[in-house]
């Protein structure tokens, strides 16, 4: 146990943001850098090392969290990295970006306010990549297999450069020009800045993974004869499909996906775009939608100088503490400030779009909505309670349904879906056709960074077990599993 009177002398602190009026100037990260620091070995001196760890299965990966905290409290950063990497190949990633639920399964927020992992989390990767403790981990030997990994995202990644490193020869596809998938082109820098993204890259190359960019499967490349080429397939496409409003006024101009929106803002970061073609500048901006993808399109509209920006969410607020449904240590749905809601804006709850005007040019101009109250689970409008709100933006950030069948991909390889619509897979992430697996979000529907994280390694064991009939790649989850969540 680090401190064994840490969780009782020592308060909760989290990273200092940046000023508002200063950040939303820029696309930098929200955090003041290196704010952390000289806070966070007494902030990890209050984990209590718990006899039955709950953060272990809190966290998809089973991160060793009472583990690397020990390290950070004696600032044996070395040690702490080791153990981090031990169950998380990307911890720059899940540090800046995973909702952390292993922080709702802490079994000091039983009473008090829980460890903060996730700023230690991100403070030991910080300081691995600083010191030069994160290097290329290249196979002894080459098995003399060939593996496509489908798709560049956290799972793409995570199959990839575990199987590199089992020894296979892996080639990643991916049909943007860049690779990342979500995390380059649907987080917005000032949530993690790309460099993270390009040096991770960097160090699979050198590991021995081959990226090929602007090259899209079922279209560029029939899936079947991929196939044929490698020995083993993973299928990391996600689930890219986004949910639509189908309401008067849909087709209006001016109404986009949240995923048509962002990725042009990050093209404008990474200097392929002066001005990004959709923009908020001076406009009245609505969201629809109120996860986290509503939130980056928030934080999006701020720094692009919106006029105004109102997010709306059809679900009831939720609570600023448990409710007796989410009882510890579940993962509980509560109210949430992300940084994009302390730049500014309004929230508003209960409430469902019922169609759009325009104007004569077919310009989206206005936003009709109304109060709903749930009745047996679903939405019921409450007469007398109708709205109009200005809107010359709005962006759809409902989530996705499912994966893009769009291309042939899984009519070119034959695969079977499982009752949503996700791609099916057994135990061992395997699909019904032979040598072809899936992970992530293609075959578990849309989740969090770290579930694809997770589901990548655990592809990556079956791919080798496939491959070589026994496999020493460590397996945290199966497609099953649920974690601590909710």
């Amino acid at each position: 146990m680090a401190d064994p009177k840490g969780f009782l002398t020592t308060g909760r602190e989290v990273a200092r943001t940046r000023p508002v009026e200063e950040r939303v100037k820029d696309w930098n990260e929200v955090y003041v850098p290196k704010s952390l620091l000289p806070i966070i070995s007494k902030q990890a001196g209050r984990c209590m090392d718990c006899g039955i760890p709950f953060c272990h299965n809190g966290c998809p990966l089973g991160n060793l969290i009472p583990e690397w905290n020990d390290y950070a409290y004696r600032e044996d950063w070395t040690a702490a990295s080791e153990r981090l990497h031990a169950t998380n190949n990307f911890p720059e990633f899940t540090g800046r970006l995973c909702p952390a639920p292993c922080e709702s399964a802490c079994v000091l927020g039983i009473n008090q306010p829980a460890v903060t992992i996730k700023n230690v989390e991100v403070t030991i990767i910080d300081k691995a990549w600083d010191s030069g403790d994160v290097t290329p981990q290249p196979p002894e030997r080459l098995s003399g297999k060939t593996v496509a990994v489908i798709g560049s995202g956290p799972a793409g990644l995570a199959a990839a450069q575990q199987l590199t490193r089992a020894g296979h020869t892996v080639a990643v596809y991916e049909r943007a020009d860049r690779i990342g998938g979500l995390l380059r082109y649907g987080i917005p820098e000032f949530k993690m800045e790309k460099s993270h993204i390009n040096r991770r890259i960097e160090q699979m190359r050198a590991e021995g993974t081959k990226f090929r960019t602007e090259v899209e499967i079922g279209r560029d490349v029939d899936a079947a004869k991929l196939r044929r080429r490698y020995d083993a397939v993973v299928v990391a496409a996600g689930a890219t499909v986004s949910r639509d409003l189908p309401v008067p006024g849909r087709d209006l101009k001016g109404i986009h996906f949240a995923m048509e929106y962002l990725p042009l803002a990050n093209k404008v970061q990474e200097g392929d775009l002066t001005v990004s073609p959709i923009t908020a500048e001076g406009k009245h901006v609505v969201v629809i939608g109120g996860g986290d993808t509503g939130a980056d399109c928030v934080g999006t509209a701020h720094r692009q100088g919106a006029a105004s920006v109102t997010q709306l969410e059809i679900m009831p607020r939720p609570g600023e503490e448990r409710n007796p449904g989410q009882p510890w240590p579940t993962f509980p749905m509560l109210y949430k400030v992300t940084s994009a809601h302390e730049e500014g804006g309004e929230r508003l709850y209960s409430v469902s779009t019922t169609h759009f005007e325009g104007d004569e040019d077919g310009n989206v101009q206005s936003l009709h909505l109304i109060e709903v109250e749930f009745k047996d689970g679903k939405p019921t409008q409450k007469a007398g309670t109708e709205r109009v709100l200005p809107a010359q933006l709005v962006t759809l950030a409902m989530g996705f349904t499912g994966t893009d069948q769009a291309n042939g991909l899984v009519q070119q390889f034959g695969l079977d879906l499982d009752e949503r619509g996700n791609i099916a897979r057994d135990a061992d992430y395997a699909t019904n056709v032979d040598g072809v697996f899936v992970a992530g979000d293609a075959g578990r529907g849309q989740s969090l960074i770290v579930w694809a994280i997770a589901e990548g390694r655990s592809a990556a064991r079956g791919v080798d077990r496939y491959l070589t009939g026994v496999s020493a790649l460590p397996a945290p989850v199966k497609p099953t599993d649920r974690a601590l969540t909710v």
